[in-house]
């Protein structure tokens, strides 16, 4: 650098004002319109899940079904834009099932919650103990720790024969959707690509209580 003072005349831009004016607004609409059409299909989500929980378990079940549902959409969400899924979302959940199972009755209140819990805490161990199998295997992570925690959800609010249905719908619908993305991308198919599961396990969870909720319940 000379050390000679930049006058500001030196400073302007070569674009007048009304062509900045002009850039900007082309850029502004644009991106909210994207936003706003992004949480109007949230908010129709969210709603639809309140309304079907409320419609399969009315009372009080159908109100801790619509709550388990929007906080697996927040853990689909979550999963699927950073391949993470929040503590706050999973503990939640899973207290909500500990609640769900005193609610089923209260002469057996303490023994729902404890069924309930131990669900969950054996397909949690089921889980770690596939990721480390895996780990030593492939000597990568297939699995990451939030789907753990998901699976006390799953267990704490899933009786045993529809758990198995719950991991089944997520992993043929994580199937399913990368075959498809990849083949519309015509990219090859890999056998170490990454999939957020919670994206695909987490409404899954939602979808089974509601089959209980409607089918098997009745």
């Amino acid at each position: 650098m000379s050390g000679t003072p930049l006058r500001r005349a030196e400073l302007k831009t070569s674009l007048t004002e009304g062509e900045i004016d002009l850039a900007l607004a082309g850029r502004g609409p644009a991106p909210r319109r994207g936003l706003i059409v992004k949480y109007a299909a949230f908010a129709a989500i969210a709603c639809s899940i309140v309304i079907a929980s409320l419609v399969a378990a009315p009372g009080t079940s159908g109100q801790l079904g619509g709550a388990l549902g929007l906080l697996m959409l927040a853990v689909a969400v979550a999963d699927a834009r950073a391949f993470i899924i929040p503590d706050k979302l999973t503990i939640a959940a899973f207290l909500l099932a500990l609640t769900n199972a005193a609610n089923e009755g209260l002469a057996s209140m303490p023994e729902n919650i404890a069924v309930a819990a131990l669900r969950g805490l054996v397909l949690a161990l089921a889980f770690f103990a596939l990721r480390e199998i895996y780990l030593r295997l492939r000597h990568r992570h297939g699995i990451g720790l939030g789907d753990v925690k998901l699976a006390a959800v799953a267990g704490a609010w899933l009786d045993w024969t529809l758990i198995p249905v719950a991991i089944e719908i997520a992993a043929l619908a994580a199937l399913i959707v990368y075959i498809a993305n990849q083949l519309v991308r015509r990219r090859p198919l890999c056998a170490a690509a990454k999939l957020p599961f919670g994206l695909f396990f987490a409404p899954a969870i939602w979808f089974c209580w509601l089959l209980n909720a409607m089918i098997f319940e009745f």
